[in-house]
Parts: structure tokens; C-alpha cells; sequence
């Protein structure tokens, strides 16, 4: 029987302890304050910017929400992020995306100070991830790393196979599963023998985002299976990048979709709030 690795369980006990941890600083008189940046009101990101900001109530860390226009012009949002990076009160930036089409993401994402990026996505954070040096670390992919030591998943000397190598997720993976001492492949849209290859994962993470993309004949009897994708099916239902009912029979372990890794984002993005920069 294979075991569901529960996100859900596990990003509560990591909010938890980071609950705690905000306490002790907070009576050492340390403090923080994320400034979240939203444009427009895609409903979507509204649901995501609610939900830091409660994730933040619950931590013990003070948030600030940016509501702005969808006209806004590009220099009007670098010039707030110039604002909050001057501020000394401001702990963490996070500009919640997708922006609007006239407003660069790449150039506004560079804005933020590496200092403040809590979202992990500046090429400074993601130089030194790849490195190994102390930084901000991209969420998703912390999570991932979380999930798998919590659930009791050995990562070195694994055969580690990463689909997907968006900035985001894919890459940054792939140099956390490294630095944890995986053997890593990762694999694209112009791989060549991409089953041949996933079958061989030892640990599968699935970040292609096509809904139900993997089968059962992409993965190894045994193999643990980390879905990051989320969509909706035809009825409406959520939906991962695995499909979900043909391949868990033949894992050691699976997260589902939804309650797998999509808590897990959050609960990293307030991990980095409260313990900085971690390596």
C-alpha cells in the first residue's frame, strides 16, 4: 500500500513551530513585516494574497497588501518597490503574479532587493542556491524538499528525475535535490526517451504543467511521485500534472492534488519571513 504525503498535516506543523519561533523573537524585540504587492484583481491572486496574508496572522508576523490598478504603469509599481526596499521596517517584497501584460515581471522582479526577496525568484537567490550558499530558497521547491523529510523519504544517493525546468520550480529543484545529495536528471519537452528516463526515478517530481500528463508507464514500481501541477478536469475538479488514480497504485509514496504541495508554498514563504536567509 502505498503512503499519500500529506501537505496539508505537514505545512501546519511547519507554521506550527515557525509560530513559536516568531513568539521567542518577537520578545527579543525582532520583528518582521512582509509588504505583498498585488495589480489588478484577478480573483485567483486575490484568493493567494488572502492567504498569505492570513498565514502570516497566524505565524505572528505583521503583512502589508499593496492593492494597485490593473492600469498601473510599470514605473509606477518599481517606484513602490524602490519605497519598500528603502524601508527599513519592510522584512520581505513578494509581488504576486501573474502582472498585467504591459508591466515587465522579469525587470520588476529584479527590482527587489535580494535582501527582501522571500519569494526566492531573484537571480542572486537563485545564483546562490545553485552554489550553495546562504539565501532566500524559491518556495515550491523547499516544500517539495520538506515534504520528503518529513515523510520519512531518504533523498541521497536517490535517482532523481525532475520533469519541468521553468525558473520557478524546475531548475531550483533540481539544484535542491543536488545540494541533498540526489543524483539528479532533468528532463523537457525535447527529451528524448522520457519515459526511459522517469521510469528509472527513484524520486519523480512532476512540474510540466499538463494536467494528467503522467501515466502509470512513466514511473518505476516503487518509485515516490511528487505532483506540483494543479488544473481543473472537465467537472471543475482539481486536478495535478499526475494522473493521480493509475499511477499511486504503483508508488511507495504520492502527494495528491490538492493537499499535497500547494500548502506547502506558503508555509515556506513564511518560513523564509521568519528564518532569513537559510541555506
Amino acid at each position: 500500500m502505498y503512503q499519500i504525503i500529506d501537505g496539508k498535516k505537514i505545512s501546519q506543523e511547519i507554521r506550527d513551530e515557525l509560530r513559536e519561533k516568531a513568539a521567542a523573537l518577537k520578545e527579543q524585540g525582532k520583528t518582521f513585516t512582509l509588504a505583498v504587492i498585488q495589480v489588478g484583481n484577478d480573483p485567483a491572486s486575490s484568493v493567494y494574497v488572502n492567504n498569505k496574508k492570513n498565514a502570516c496572522a497566524y505565524v505572528g508576523i505583521e503583512s502589508l497588501v499593496y492593492q494597485r490598478k490593473e492600469d498601473t504603469s510599470q514605473e509606477e509599481l518599481l517606484e513602490l518597490i524602490g519605497e519598500l526596499n528603502e524601508n527599513p521596517q519592510v522584512g520581505g517584497i513578494l509581488v504576486q503574479l501573474p502582472l498585467p501584460e504591459h508591466i515587465d515581471s522579469d525587470r520588476v522582479l529584479m527590482a527587489i532587493s535580494p535582501d527582501k526577496d522571500v519569494d526566492g525568484f531573484h537571480p542572486v537567490n537563485v545564483g546562490n542556491v545553485s552554489i550553495g550558499r546562504p539565501g532566500f530558497v524559491s518556495c515550491t521547491p523547499a516544500g517539495v524538499i520538506q515534504l520528503l523529510k518529513r515523510s520519512g523519504i531518504a533523498i541521497e544517493g536517490k535517482e532523481c528525475v525532475v520533469l519541468g525546468r521553468s525558473n520557478i520550480v524546475g531548475k531550483p529543484m533540481a539544484m535542491l535535490l543536488l545540494r541533498e545529495n540526489g543524483t539528479v536528471t532533468v528532463c523537457h519537452s525535447r527529451t528524448k526517451n522520457l519515459k526511459e528516463i522517469t521510469r528509472r526515478a527513484d524520486i519523480l517530481v512532476v512540474a510540466v504543467g499538463k494536467p494528467k500528463f503522467v501515466t502509470a508507464d512513466y514511473v518505476k514500481e516503487g518509485a515516490v511521485v511528487i505532483d506540483v501541477g494543479i488544473h481543473r478536469n472537465a467537472d471543475n475538479k482539481l486536478c495535478g500534472d499526475v494522473d493521480f488514480d493509475s499511477v499511486a497504485p504503483h508508488t511507495s509514496a504520492i502527494t495528491p492534488v490538492p493537499g499535497g504541495v500547494g500548502p506547502m508554498t506558503v508555509a515556506m514563504l513564511m518560513y523564509n519571513c521568519v528564518e532569513g536567509r537559510s541555506v
